[in-house]
């Protein structure tokens, strides 16, 4: 059976819930929270990993950066590609898992947004990850990744959450805090239409206080210097906060 993050029918179920109207309406922000932090020189070349529908990409291409959008799931790259045409932009759009996609100092800088590091129970292949955005930055490229931190989640945390969405969606969500919160457990039950599903999902939980492969919480930008070009080793993320 495969884990979570590697099962379409998840990502395909959840979508609608995860990149809803109002999401989309606050890219904009986000993207001028993004250019601030990466301090990014226009017509910049730019990864977004895992790009999803395109929410973030589509932003940024509009802005005049030249973008590269990378996920694994087949069906978001094609409504991402719907919704470039139908903004005008142009976007290169990629299928590849995080895992594998490497593509040599090709990007000025690499954003990685939404909670969408850490799914991987063996620290090995998160390294993997951060080893691949090293590899695809040019010498002085910037990486920023946007993460829960265990400081904000122990501040909001709420083991049961029930909602009701506009279209009659109902959503429980159930969270589990395990390993002295440096992971957590979700089981998530969508009830639509009459017709109920369940997922369970899990990730890793990122703390000021305890580093995992060097790299803390929040929002955080790491540069990639002379140093790390030959290794391909991340050398630590730094705070923007």
């Amino acid at each position: 059976m495969a884990v979570w993050h590697e099962d379409e029918s998840f990502w395909l179920e959840h979508g609608p819930l995860m990149f809803h109207a109002q999401r989309w309406e606050g890219t904009g922000v986000e993207i001028d929270g993004v250019i601030a932090l990466l301090g990014l020189a226009p017509g910049a070349k730019i990864l977004d990993l895992p790009c999803g529908p395109g929410r973030h990409s589509i932003e940024l291409a509009r802005r005049g950066f030249a973008m590269t959008g990378v996920d694994r799931t087949e069906q978001y790259l094609d409504e991402a590609r719907c919704r470039a045409d139908a903004a005008g932009v142009s976007v290169e759009w990629r299928q590849a898992d995080m895992r594998e996609f490497r593509e040599p100092e090709a990007f000025d800088a690499a954003i990685n947004m939404y909670t969408s590091f850490g799914y991987f129970v063996d620290q090995a292949e998160d390294l993997r990850v951060l080893e691949n955005f090293c590899a695809s930055l040019k010498p002085g490229g910037r990486l920023l990744m946007e993460l829960m931190g265990k400081e904000v989640l122990a501040r909001t945390f709420q083991q049961r959450v029930w909602k009701e969405l506009p279209d009659g969606t109902h959503l429980l969500s159930e969270t589990k805090i395990c390993n002295d919160w440096s992971w957590v457990e979700g089981r998530w039950l969508v009830l639509r239409n009459g017709s109920l599903t369940e997922h369970t999902i899990s990730h890793r939980v990122c703390s000021r206080a305890r580093r995992m492969t060097r790299a803390r919480c929040g929002w955080w930008w790491w540069r990639r210097s002379e140093a790390d070009c030959a290794g391909h080793r991340p050398r630590g993320l730094c705070s923007t906060m």
